[in-house]
């Protein structure tokens, strides 16, 4: 493989009944810082059926240089099969050393079969990326043995350097209307053939639980709240805040909540703009996926634990007798 043939950094934009999903703005993010490094175009491909210029025009404005639409009336719902074989044509014709998709259940389906029909590499589930200044390759870091370590891999012999990113990792930038770009058409030949699977009915269920990432509060609760009754009070809390509840990794394992609550390197990254940190130690695990909220406020009756290091104020003190006062002190202001 002449790697010097590939070039450009290339986001998959996924969309979901015409909605391009916030992931795909998240990637572009990354994405331009990572274009910028190597002085190579940033580019989006969006597939799927009906697809607007204007569609186009927010990937532009959130980063992108060239926006690539793949229209095709068996692109409407999500099928493996015919978007493995979009994805692959374009990828083959486009050649970026680079490829980004979400952690999401399309991205995890979709990702590796690209990737294995390209007879290249696949990182999946990266926390972080970067460039190496000497070799140029991507270097794509993810955590690994149950998230007690973060590996870092690369893939120096075969391009594209392909990555499925979780969501909420990166950060997506304020959109910028002015930018400009190219918009392209790439016409995909998917035959009935290549439809294995007939879609009969789409049931989109009722999403009755946010999610804690769209949060702009969230209490969370450690090990350190000492029982599944104490952690459950925490849901008051919560609501008077107009926030959610979210968890550390050991509470998840011992069961007093579901893996959807779960912040750090196994769970999910969160940026609120308030995050109260309630019997969390904060090991390294946890803090990965909370370190970037806008204020965190750490309760921990050990004065040496490491969320304090994190912390813009830190209360050492039995979080289970702050917890009571705090919302009684919460009901009196609002009375007032």
């Amino acid at each position: 493989m002449n790697i010097s043939e590939y070039r450009g950094v290339m986001v998959f934009a996924e969309q979901r009944r015409g909605e391009i999903q916030k992931v795909a703005f998240e990637l572009l993010g990354a994405g331009r810082g990572i274009a910028d490094t190597l002085q190579e175009p940033l580019i989006a491909v969006l597939a799927g059926t009906h697809l607007t210029d204007a569609q186009a025009a927010s990937l532009i404005a959130h980063g992108a240089d060239r926006v690539i639409l793949v229209d095709d009336p068996r692109l409407g719902v999500y099928m493996t099969e015919p978007f493995t074989k979009a994805l692959t044509a374009v990828i083959s014709a486009e050649k970026p050393g680079i490829v980004f998709f979400g952690a999401t259940t399309i991205g995890r389906d979709l990702a590796p079969r690209v990737s294995a029909r390209l007879k290249t590499g696949l990182t999946a589930d990266c926390t972080a990326l970067a460039i190496d200044d000497a070799s140029r390759n991507l270097l794509m870091t993810r955590p690994a043995f149950g998230g007690n370590i973060m590996a870092t891999i690369i893939c120096p012999e075969h391009r594209p350097q392909m990555s499925t990113v979780r969501p909420g990792v990166m950060r997506r930038l304020e959109a910028d209307t002015a930018r400009t770009g190219e918009i392209s058409r790439f016409a995909c030949s998917i035959a009935p053939a290549d439809v294995n699977v007939e879609i009969l009915e789409e049931v989109v269920q009722k999403e009755e639980k946010k999610n804690i990432e769209d949060a702009s509060v969230l209490v969370a609760g450690g090990r350190g709240l000492g029982n599944p009754e104490n952690f459950q009070s925490l849901q008051n809390l919560a609501e008077m805040l107009g926030g959610q509840v979210a968890a550390s990794r050991a509470v998840v394992d011992a069961g007093w909540t579901s893996q959807d609550k779960q912040v750090g390197q196994t769970g999910k990254t969160v940026r609120p703009d308030l995050y109260l940190a309630c019997g969390i130690s904060g090991m390294i695990q946890h803090v990965a996926g909370m370190e970037e909220s806008g204020f965190i406020v750490a309760v921990n009756k050990n004065k040496d634990a490491p969320i304090f290091a994190y912390a813009d104020i830190g209360i050492v003190t039995d979080v289970n007798s702050l917890l009571p006062a705090l919302q009684e002190e919460l009901s009196r202001a609002r009375s007032v």
